[in-house]
C-alpha cells in the first residue's frame, strides 16, 4: 500500500537552453560566474536543514557514474547517507552501503517499493529517468533550476513525451549566483 503522505520530485539542473548536460556527458557548464544582486543567498545551513529533509534519491546510471566523477575529483558524494537508487540494466561499481541498483517497471518500484518506505522521494537525474517518470504519472512536483548559461547543444532536460504534461507554477526564487529556481506542483489529475 502507497504511503499517501510520500511525495515525488523530480529535480534538475540545467542551461537557460534547456541541456542538462554536454552530448558527451560532461556539466562542465554548472560553475558560473554570474552575480545577480537583488538574488536570494544560498545559506550552507538552510542548504543542510533542506537536504536532510529528503529521504532517498533515484537517478539512472550516467548521472550515478557523473556523481563518482565528482567525487573522484574530491567534491564529495553529493547525497549523503541517503539511500540512493540507480535505475540501470548494466554492471556498475557500487561504492558504498547506500547505493542499490535497480532495474525493471518504474511504476512498480516507485508505487511498490520507495512509497511505502520513504516520505520525500527525489529524482534526481537522466532525461531518460524524468520522462519516464512524468510520463507515468509518478511524480508530484517538478523543481527546475536554470543556470545562467547558453551550451547550444546537449542532453535535454526531458527525452521526447509521448502527450503534454501541465504543471502549475509555485514557487520561483531567484538567487545571487544568477540561478533561477522554479518549482511547479504537477495537478493529480496526470498522476497516477
Amino acid at each position: 500500500m502507497a504511503n499517501t503522505d510520500s511525495r515525488v520530485t523530480i529535480h534538475m539542473a540545467a542551461s537557460l537552453d534547456g541541456f542538462i548536460a554536454r552530448k558527451d556527458g560532461r556539466v562542465d557548464w554548472l560553475e558560473t560566474s554570474d552575480e545577480f544582486a537583488g538574488g536570494a543567498t544560498m545559506d550552507p545551513g538552510l542548504v543542510e536543514a533542506f537536504l536532510r529533509t529528503i529521504d532517498c534519491y533515484v537517478m539512472g546510471s550516467r548521472t550515478y557514474e557523473t556523481a563518482l566523477g565528482f567525487e573522484a575529483r574530491g567534491l564529495g558524494w553529493a547525497y549523503g547517507d541517503k539511500p540512493t537508487f540507480v535505475l540501470t540494466h548494466r554492471q556498475l561499481t557500487r561504492t558504498r552501503d547506500t547505493v542499490e541498483f535497480s532495474s525493471g517497471d518504474l511504476a512498480q518500484f516507485v508505487t511498490g517499493r520507495l512509497r511505502p518506505t520513504y516520505q520525500a522521494i527525489w529524482f534526481v537525474g537522466g532525461s531518460v529517468v524524468s520522462a519516464e517518470c512524468l510520463r507515468l504519472g509518478l511524480a508530484d512536483e517538478l523543481r527546475y533550476s536554470i543556470l545562467p548559461v547558453l551550451i547550444g547543444d546537449g542532453i535535454p532536460f526531458v527525452d521526447r513525451l509521448d502527450k503534454d504534461i501541465d504543471l502549475h507554477l509555485a514557487e520561483v526564487t531567484a538567487y545571487k549566483s544568477g540561478m533561477v529556481e522554479l518549482r511547479y506542483e504537477i495537478p493529480p489529475r496526470v498522476r497516477t
